[in-house]
């Protein structure tokens, strides 16, 4: 079973990205799960939010789990929560900053010996949604790095999602996606 879980603050859209990804993959004919967390549930507030995806039924629908990737989209997260709570030694952790993936982990050491990649989803999303909401980068970016879905077929499945918004809203998502995708390192 795939786990997935994000780190983020409430606005920033973590639970729409994890609903946005279980709705992709179950057209894929998997089954999959979108949940999330919330503490004081106040804009701002840290919460998160979970994804799990497998070819079986899920039984199990705890928050509780070690997470094959780790979704940062709030830099300063990193600092304030402990992000690395149950990882596993293979965990992936794909990380929202403007810093080196180097200088990062010396910022934080118990990112130290972890498989970190990093994208300023942040400034993607202002640069091209207008906003500071880095989900759909961080989607952009979890494509590149796993390989789940070829980046044409996910855009295209994020279009239907999408489609309720106004097209500009859409296309801006859509370059968000590609830039996240391209720039992740």
């Amino acid at each position: 079973m795939l786990e997935i879980r994000w780190h983020s603050r409430a606005g920033q859209g973590a639970v729409t990205g994890a609903k946005g990804l279980a709705d992709v993959i179950s057209t894929t004919g998997k089954h999959v799960q979108a949940f999330a967390f919330y503490g004081s549930a106040k804009r701002g507030a840290a919460m998160t939010a979970y994804n799990r995806v497998n070819d079986e039924v899920i039984m199990n629908h705890e928050k509780y789990m070690e997470p094959d990737y780790v979704f940062v989209i709030d830099p300063a997260l990193v600092y304030t929560t402990d992000v690395t709570i149950n990882a596993k030694e293979n965990t992936i952790f794909i990380i929202t900053t403007h810093m080196t993936k180097e200088d990062l982990i010396a910022s934080q050491p118990k990112l130290e010996g972890k498989t970190v990649y990093t994208v300023d989803c942040i400034k993607i999303a202002q640069e091209t949604i207008g906003r500071a909401i880095p989900n759909t980068p961080m989607l952009g970016a979890f494509m590149k790095i796993s390989e789940m879905y070829d980046i044409e077929f996910f855009k295209e499945s994020m279009k239907r999602i999408l489609a309720k918004l106004p097209q500009k809203i859409v296309d801006a998502n859509m370059l968000a996606i590609q830039r996240a995708y391209d720039e992740v390192k």
